[in-house]
């Protein structure tokens, strides 16, 4: 005989599209259609599902990805059941776009509705000695867009925080943003303390992100490497420091 409550993790009986059974799970009901999800991140499912790889999303978005190292390695999962997702025990956010976008590190995206587009894109890429210290690494920055109307699930490492780029000036750690809105802008800047810091080995800040425009960008607690994150050419790191493509 087993003893023990074990109520508190019962399945919620809810028929939502995308719903948090809690912070870590993620149940999408697939009757309201396919959607794609990260590669490996289904944990259960109950109902009929089937899973189809779609690598990276597409024979350009294919070469895009071998180009960059950014990107995600998609699946298909169709069907009548619904289907667990998590990955590597993160906090999960969901949203919901209405004719709108967002813009992260592919390694954050968790699952999306098949009626959102995903593309990969190049963002600013500075100038002076920004430039020629990140050319070191990488030669460029790049985004993963997700455009349309539907359901996106990302994750976290820890309770994000959510800032509002127009009420003061915005910067962040690249390995601690996860993603941003539309109406955003980004610039990707090198922050070397100066010379003094980087004989003394550097203050640790480098890569930064610095956001203006109107909306908000989402930070985890966390600059640590994102389990399955894209990693920069010639360089260590993880996170939005993914977004450095070669």
């Amino acid at each position: 005989m087993i003893h023990g409550d074990f109520a508190q993790y019962n399945e919620d009986q809810t028929g939502d599209p995308f719903h948090l059974e809690n912070k870590k799970l993620l149940k999408v009901s697939l009757q309201y259609g396919p959607v794609m999800a990260k590669s490996g991140a289904m944990v259960a499912y109950q109902g009929n599902a089937s899973f189809k790889n779609l690598g990276s999303g597409g024979l350009s978005k294919m070469i895009k990805k071998a180009v960059t190292n950014e990107g995600l390695t998609a699946m298909e999962v169709s069907g009548d059941g619904q289907v667990f997702l998590a990955n590597q025990g993160m906090d999960i956010q969901v949203m919901y776009l209405e004719n709108d976008a967002v813009f992260c590190n592919g390694a954050s995206v968790l699952a999306f509705s098949a009626s959102i587009e995903m593309d990969i894109e190049r963002v600013g890429s500075g100038g002076g000695g920004m430039r020629m210290m990140a050319g070191a690494m990488a030669g460029g920055f790049y985004q993963v867009s997700l455009r349309g109307t539907g359901y996106v699930a990302v994750t976290s490492d820890g309770p994000p925080v959510i800032l509002d780029v127009a009420s003061a000036n915005t910067v962040a750690d690249a390995d601690a943003v996860v993603l941003w809105t539309n109406g955003v802008s980004m610039q990707p800047r090198i922050d070397t303390g100066g010379i003094k810091s980087m004989m003394r080995g550097g203050t640790g800040e480098m890569l930064q992100l610095a956001f203006g425009g109107q909306g908000w960008v989402m930070v985890q607690p966390s600059e640590g490497v994102i389990q399955g994150a894209a990693q920069p050419q010639q360089s260590g790191g993880g996170g939005l420091g993914g977004l450095l493509g070669g």
